[in-house]
């Protein structure tokens, strides 16, 4: 049982070489319906095993780490679909702050994994992930449904406001977790 939130972690981490090569690789009509139904199943796992984890009281170092790695993965992946593929073409500004905190982040947890101090995600950097999750989730179901609403200007605006708002939210998380840093420096110490 205890093993069970790393697998569905693991789950996760082999979802996303799957639905990159089903949204910008595949050719097949329902490519972009596949794709979908892989993200729907990635944030199902991101669900159950946060939630298994805490019911169980299981919560370990790989789950600490890989958890997140495989949430940033997996929507920066999306992200990176819907900023260079039709219909959507997002503000590239709004992949590149997404991505680069991203990147920044997890080399800190890096860092500070080596130092033997695990820094956890926190409420705030959940918050982002859930709202970078509901804009893609919807953003894919109309591009696999309904490419006509999708392919509207008014729905483009849309879906770059809100990740725009998310880029700002995953901004202040960030700087967040820049704040954190020297208190979990002097807890390692």
């Amino acid at each position: 049982m205890s093993k069970i939130p790393n697998l569905l972690t693991c789950i996760r981490l082999a979802l996303v070489p799957v639905f990159i090569l089903l949204i910008f690789f595949c050719q097949s009509e329902n490519h972009i319906i596949w794709a979908f139904f892989v993200f729907i199943i990635a944030t199902i796992t991101d669900f159950l095993d946060g939630y298994l984890a805490r019911k169980w009281k299981v919560i370990s170092d790989f789950g600490k780490i890989a958890d997140p790695l495989a949430d940033k993965l997996i929507v920066l992946s999306a992200l990176a679909a819907l900023t260079f593929l039709p219909p959507y073409k997002l503000f590239v500004l709004i992949f590149i702050v997404i991505a680069l905190r991203e990147i920044v982040i997890t080399i800190m947890r890096e860092i500070l994994k080596k130092q033997g101090i695990v820094m956890p995600a926190d409420k705030l950097g959940k918050w982002k992930t859930s709202l970078q999750m509901i804009g893609i989730i919807l953003a894919l179901f109309l591009w696999a449904w309904f490419p006509e609403i999708a392919l509207k200007s008014t729905t483009r605006l849309i879906a770059n406001i809100w990740f725009s708002l998310v880029a700002l939210l995953t901004v202040y998380s960030g700087l967040n977790y820049l704040k954190l840093l020297p208190k979990l420096l002097k807890k390692g110490e």
